[in-house]
């Protein structure tokens, strides 16, 4: 009964004895060392990667960005099957509108003089055939290019294929030209107006920087060392400093990011708060899985012919599509998370003692000394003194 009660009153003081923080002196060099030194990489950390690096004292906000883009330039161009042609802005920004995109023909396949009608389908174990039964009337292959007639016609002297409903005659995609057919591209020029708010703090900017004017804006190319601000490029010096060739990503295409940066410091240096801008290919350029390169698309233009036929010019477009990117934080100084941040530090510096603690229990040679001295219980002698004097240190 006794072992019982016993054990029932340790419960009782294990969970509600009271503590209260003890100063015990330690005159001893390598600990206090120790204790300083921890506490110098403690308030480094809060004050030179919290608040200089990570600015935690700071709201943020996320951009909100409008992007509108202008090329020019224009390139001349001389093949079989279109012949002497200029192409213009019209003709090779496709479309001529886009969302923070825009595409830039450089390359091409041209089929000219399409019309609806019947010929013999491309060869292709699907399509080979030896006599009409070969062939289904109205059967219909999505990697075709139409409706079959039920008839086997000559392909060429020795290859015969099912006869279909399409445009004849066929595109053949299979000769690219090796060297772009519009090599002048890269001298093409966009204009990026590029406007963004923070909503939370009321904070707009434009890449048209207040000292930028019309007279400055025709004269003026992105450099990055010497006119970093003007919002004018050069698609031969994007390409560049994406690590690409303009002339070797012309003939098959790709796709290209330009990055806007609109992180910004809104407390001191609001006012200059300026786009910093960086160049990336994005579409995958692996050396050996090479399978379907590039970026490519096709569209056509249609005429009708004197007597009412129609007919199209069908073209498959090589280019480069431009990506316009646009992303960045703005911070600004807030009451709560600077409370937040500094109760974190605080904390921080109050497990250091715990750090000289296992400094003293593992390292020092009277480390037994300061385990007895480190705690002290205060017990209650009813016999010796009087109610209301409990107390004494053992």
């Amino acid at each position: 009964m006794c072992k019982t009660a016993g054990s029932c009153q340790g419960c009782l003081h294990y969970v509600f004895d009271y503590e209260t923080p003890k100063t015990l002196v330690i005159p001893n060099i390598r600990v206090g060392c120790v204790f300083r030194f921890t506490q110098l990489l403690v308030v480094l950390y809060v004050v030179g990667y919290v608040c200089v690096v990570q600015k935690a004292y700071q709201d943020t906000d996320s951009v909100i960005s409008t992007v509108t883009t202008k090329v020019k330039g224009f390139a001349f161009t001389n093949t079989s099957d279109i012949g002497p042609h200029l192409w213009d802005v019209a003709e090779y920004v496709i479309p001529p509108q886009g969302d923070h995109s825009f595409f830039v023909l450089t390359n091409m396949v041209v089929t000219p003089e399409q019309t609806q009608s019947r010929c013999p389908e491309l060869p292709n174990p699907s399509t080979t055939c030896v006599d009409d039964c070969d062939c289904i009337e109205g059967h219909s292959d999505p990697r075709g290019n139409g409706i079959q007639t039920g008839l086997c016609e000559n392909y060429s002297t020795t290859v015969k294929t099912c006869e279909v409903l399409s445009w004849c005659p066929h595109e053949v995609d299979t000769k690219l030209p090796e060297r772009a057919l519009m090599s002048a591209a890269e001298n093409f020029t966009v204009l990026i107006k590029n406007s963004i708010t923070y909503p939370k703090f009321n904070v707009h900017r434009r890449n048209i920087l207040p000292h930028i004017n019309s007279s400055y804006l025709k004269m003026c190319e992105f450099n990055r060392t010497s006119d970093p601000d003007c919002p004018i490029f050069r698609l031969k010096h994007i390409v560049a400093e994406a690590g690409e060739d303009f002339q070797d990503m012309a003939v098959k295409g790709g796709i290209l990011g330009i990055l806007i940066d609109w992180s910004c410091d809104l407390d001191w240096w609001a006012k200059k708060c300026f786009p910093k801008y960086s160049f990336r290919r994005l579409d995958n350029k692996h050396p050996v899985n090479n399978v379907a390169p590039g970026y490519n698309f096709r569209f056509a233009k249609y005429y009708k012919k004197p007597d009412g036929e129609e007919t199209r010019m069908l073209i498959k477009a090589f280019g480069i599509r431009f990506n316009v990117i646009v992303f960045g934080t703005g911070g600004k100084f807030a009451i709560v998370p600077t409370i937040v941040n500094l109760g974190a530090a605080l904390s921080f510096l109050s497990l250091l003692p715990a750090v000289a603690d296992w400094f003293m229990l593992t390292c020092m040679k009277k480390r037994d000394l300061y385990s007895k001295q480190k705690t002290s219980y205060l017990v209650e002698d009813t016999e010796s003194m009087p109610m209301g004097t409990t107390y004494g240190t053992k």
